[in-house]
């Protein structure tokens, strides 16, 4: 098991994970490469008030699949705060439950570099950057130019601790690994192989 209590600086990677798939495993990795993490924490999220339902897995179902996809890892680990938790899911709140939990650690919310552009629409910002390190990814080719100023006026307005890393575009995307399983493809190298026999077993995306 991971001795979180000791990590000095913990990344926190949120999201549905309606299936975890390579891609989110990449960007944790890189992260903490590029931040210096001691590690990171996966967070199925519970009941997005942000996504549609329609094609969401229970909580506890991704919440399996995201412990089977980083089993053996020591350096990543695996939350049920929001999975757990009754009503909406909010991002400050978590990220101050996580704040009590590991009061000696820096946290670093792992988010894609679009969410500078919406995260003053989400539910209480000012205390998302209050508890927080923003760390940005380029994924999809933004100039890191635009990303900075965004940067900047967050900083200023906000006093919003923000760090930018590129990270490489790739083509996985959950809503895609869904799609082929309800057409009968493979998503084999598309999801860790626990996951896929998991998805499989349980027949899961298939009469979406």
């Amino acid at each position: 098991m991971s001795d979180i209590e000791t990590w000095e600086k913990i990344g926190i990677m949120g999201g549905t994970f309606n299936p975890i798939h390579m891609g989110h495993l990449l960007l944790a990795q890189w992260a903490m490469e590029e931040a210096g993490l001691n590690g990171v924490i996966f967070m199925p999220t519970g009941n997005s008030y942000m996504k549609d339902k329609i094609e969401m897995l229970p909580g506890s179902e991704r919440l399996a699949m995201t412990r089977l996809a980083i089993h053996g890892r020591e350096c990543f680990s695996c939350s049920d705060l929001e999975v757990k938790r009754g009503g909406n899911t909010y991002t400050y709140e978590t990220l101050e439950s996580l704040q009590c939990m590991y009061p000696r650690a820096r946290l670093y919310f792992i988010v894609g570099a679009d969410c500078l552009f919406s995260i003053e629409n989400w539910y209480r910002p000012d205390k998302i950057f209050r508890h927080c390190t923003l760390l940005a990814a380029s994924r999809d080719g933004a100039p890191m130019e635009m990303l900075e100023e965004k940067r900047r006026e967050l900083a200023k307005h906000h006093g919003a601790d923000i760090l930018l890393m590129a990270f490489p575009n790739m083509e996985i995307s959950s809503t895609d690994i869904r799609r082929r399983c309800r057409e009968g493809r493979s998503i084999q190298y598309l999801v860790p192989d626990r996951v896929r026999e998991y998805i499989a077993q349980n027949h899961f995306y298939k009469n979406l």
